[in-house]
């Protein structure tokens, strides 16, 4: 089995291109392009259910603050809001720690 590679997107869409126009032959797709089978038949697919925009890497990627709907902008100050809270508490619960520690010693 052929391991896969990282691709840049110029990549994938030739992957594509050539995969189509050879009558989706995978495994040929993948041995030209030094990639596994399974990405070659991965870009393709997604190629042709989402277009070309479904190539691009989006992960790690935030959505801009603006495209948020409410909903999403809500989720996200509770998330932040809530590591607040948990930071807050840790500094806490340390510095109890400290001050036992201190009275132990006398």
């Amino acid at each position: 089995m052929t391991k896969g590679r990282k691709t840049t997107f110029d990549e994938r869409v030739e992957i594509v291109q050539y995969c189509i126009a050879h009558n989706h032959n995978y495994a040929e797709t993948a041995n030209k392009y030094n990639v596994s089978y399974q990405q070659a038949r991965n870009y393709t697919v997604k190629y042709e259910s989402s277009g070309l925009d479904a190539l691009r890497d989006n992960r790690g990627k935030r959505k801009a603050p603006d495209t948020l709907t409410e909903v999403e902008r809500l989720r996200a100050e509770l998330k932040i809001e809530h590591a607040r809270r948990m930071k807050a508490e840790m500094e806490a619960s340390f510095l109890k720690k400290i001050d036992e520690i201190e009275r132990r010693r006398g």
